[in-house]
């Protein structure tokens, strides 16, 4: 399924298309993953069970986010290595990610599954959401390392030119979930244990799509043998370290996520008790939405930048960026535009309109999604940054937008606004990120001229 692809030498907006669209449909299946689970534990166990995974959410996040951290770091290391002709380092630099990435999420799932209850608790779980929550991690938690893999792996498949069987292998997972949520929590009747196990067994399939393709020989990226000699391990630390700190911004933002998640379950439940934390758990499943697309966006151009950046092709570089932040900016301005025409559309689909949280999400939900256009431009130049080794500027924008702006937005808003402040949080952290990056922008031009 492999696709002819030339980093150095195709048309960038043909090269773009490429990779964009299988990229984005697989995000689109990625989405359906995530909303799916969503409807059918709205709908088919209740309120509660809504706001009880969105507690347990950033636990997934996290590993999500050590998954695309090695998976954008080792992916911009080895497109470089192969701009270079450097095949076998680039191989390498691939099987270390994967090993250490999986070693480092077994042992977290571990410490977390021995400690679920208490977990819970530190996430903000309430005793009347506790049992739905430990429930859900019993099942969900032991199989991160799954979607980790998954999250890593698709980077490598697109690197080595084969975007289509990379979304599928986003499209198998997400209809396994759809069809086996509905078969546990509908027919069987397993409640939060039914909605775990289906995503974990999704995950499972798809992190084995992703092994069976980089365990294939004739491919260009695939797995090899790496020595266990004490001279290669420290090798291996070396280059891990690299790799992470090229990746750290991509998990940040994942762990951003989950703090926007943290942060608003602690104040909701503060001002609105359990359905305010139901009616933000409905906005934090339509979050991915855009997160994922203008993830997509990110992804699909960063092995173009990492290449053409290591082949010292600048010209295409900074085409392939401007033409992502279009992207980025157009696809923000439309799903902005969705939500504001069809928020109590988009709540229904998770909650019946007699709960009291329905109306909660029906009144937030424009005003959360006021910011998206501001996330994707964010989004899409830390990616940049990252694709052409400008680690540091790449963190300090996502410390600021995902934790100094955004905790500081959370706790202070609701004291001047009150509950529409708590909603606009996210909006003014990405305004003020945003103002940041124009700063970069400006500082960069000027140093160049």
């Amino acid at each position: 399924m492999k696709d002819s692809i030339d980093f150095a030498r195709m048309n960038i907006p043909q090269l773009f298309r490429k990779l964009l669209i299988p990229t984005v449909l697989g995000m689109v299946f990625s989405v359906a993953f995530v909303i799916t689970d969503g409807v059918f534990v709205g709908h088919g166990i209740g309120s509660d069970a809504l706001a009880a995974v969105n507690i347990t959410a950033p636990l997934f996040l996290i590993s999500t986010g050590i998954g695309l951290m090695f998976g954008v770091g080792a992916s911009v290391v080895a497109s470089i290595h192969l701009s270079h002709g450097k095949v076998k380092t680039a191989r390498i630099n691939i099987t270390q990610a994967v090993v250490v990435s999986t070693l480092l999420l077994a042992l977290y799932s571990l410490a977390v599954t021995l400690f679920a209850p208490e977990v819970a608790r530190l996430l903000g779980s309430s005793d009347r959401l506790l049992p739905l929550a430990v429930e859900y991690m019993r099942w969900f938690v032991p199989f991160l390392p799954f979607s980790a893999l998954l999250s890593s792996g698709m980077f490598f498949i697109r690197l080595d030119g084969s975007p289509n069987y990379a979304m599928f292998c986003n499209a198998v997972p997400a209809v396994i979930n759809i069809i086996l949520d509905y078969v546990f929590i509908f027919i069987c009747g397993w409640g939060m244990t039914g909605a775990a196990l289906a995503t974990s067994l999704g995950y499972i399939v798809g992190a084995a799509m992703i092994v069976v393709y980089l365990s294939r020989r004739r491919h260009v990226v695939r797995f090899c043998r790496v020595k266990t000699s004490r001279k290669s391990l420290r090798l291996t630390r070396r280059n891990v370290g690299y790799m992470c700190r090229l990746g750290l911004s991509s998990f940040l933002c994942e762990a951003a996520i989950a703090t926007m998640m943290f942060s608003g379950n602690y104040v909701f439940i503060r001002y609105l008790g359990e359905d305010g934390v139901a009616a933000f758990s409905i906005a934090c499943y339509f979050f991915p939405i855009i997160f994922m697309i203008n993830n997509a966006i990110g992804q699909s151009a960063q092995p173009i930048l990492s290449y053409n950046f290591g082949a010292g092709d600048l010209g295409r570089v900074r085409q392939a960026f401007h033409l992502a932040l279009a992207t980025a900016v157009a696809v923000g301005a439309a799903i902005f535009a969705v939500t504001l025409l069809f928020s109590r559309g988009i709540v229904s689909m998770f909650i019946e309109s007699g709960y009291p949280a329905f109306e909660i999400a029906v009144e937030g939900l424009p005003l959360f999604a006021s910011g998206f256009v501001f996330f994707a431009v964010n989004i899409v130049s830390i990616n940049y940054f990252q694709s052409v080794e400008r680690p540091r500027p790449a963190m300090a924008l996502t410390l600021l937008r995902g934790f100094v702006f955004l905790v500081g937005c959370f706790f202070g808003l609701p004291h001047l606004a009150g509950v529409p402040g708590i909603w606009l949080a996210v909006p003014l952290s990405e305004l003020l990120t945003f103002g940041v990056v124009i700063a970069i922008y400006t500082l960069s031009r000027r140093r160049s001229l």
